[in-house]
């Protein structure tokens, strides 16, 4: 696992590494649903964070900027069996990401980068956690039709005029 982690840039070392990356100036991707979202999040787009802050924390800590993104399509090219409730209570029980994904589908993603929410030393980290999540809301309410559709995601691929966002 950790040759893949390092093929794919990836860390799951926690605040720390987190902030000493963003200082050097790097950018960082933080998906704060995690595995949790992944898995059980459905073509309702619903963002499942709870009370989760330490992405804000993070960026409180090392003084950057949070970069809103939303890509459109998501759900569609990919969909899990997370709404089977014993998959769902063996994941919240283990923590085992043990759900059937299927999809692959050739739909076309987009994705949006939002205006960032600037560092403000003034803001809370639960402040800063819910402005993120009400700009990635905005994002995905401007940008993907709920209830995401299979079908309709694919003929996306042959719209000859699509609609500019």
């Amino acid at each position: 696992i950790k040759l893949f982690y390092n093929v794919q840039g990836l860390t799951q070392d926690g605040r720390v590494q987190c902030v000493e990356i963003l200082k050097k100036g790097y950018l960082l991707g933080v998906l704060p649903g995690g595995v949790r979202e992944a898995l059980f999040s459905d073509e309702t787009y619903s963002l499942l964070w709870g009370n989760r802050t330490g992405f804000a924390h993070v960026a409180i800590d090392a003084k950057v900027p949070i970069i809103p993104v939303f890509t459109r399509n998501l759900r569609e090219g990919y969909r899990t069996l997370g709404k089977i409730w014993p998959l769902k209570l063996l994941y919240e029980c283990t923590r085992w990401p043990i759900v059937p994904v299927y999809g692959g589908f050739p739909v076309k993603f987009c994705t949006y980068v939002g205006d960032p929410i600037p560092y403000d030393p003034h803001v809370t980290a639960e402040e800063l956690a819910e402005k993120t999540k009400t700009a990635i809301k905005n994002l995905r309410d401007k940008h993907q039709r709920i209830p995401g559709s299979i079908p309709k995601a694919l003929l996306e691929r042959f719209d000859k005029h699509p609609k500019h966002d």
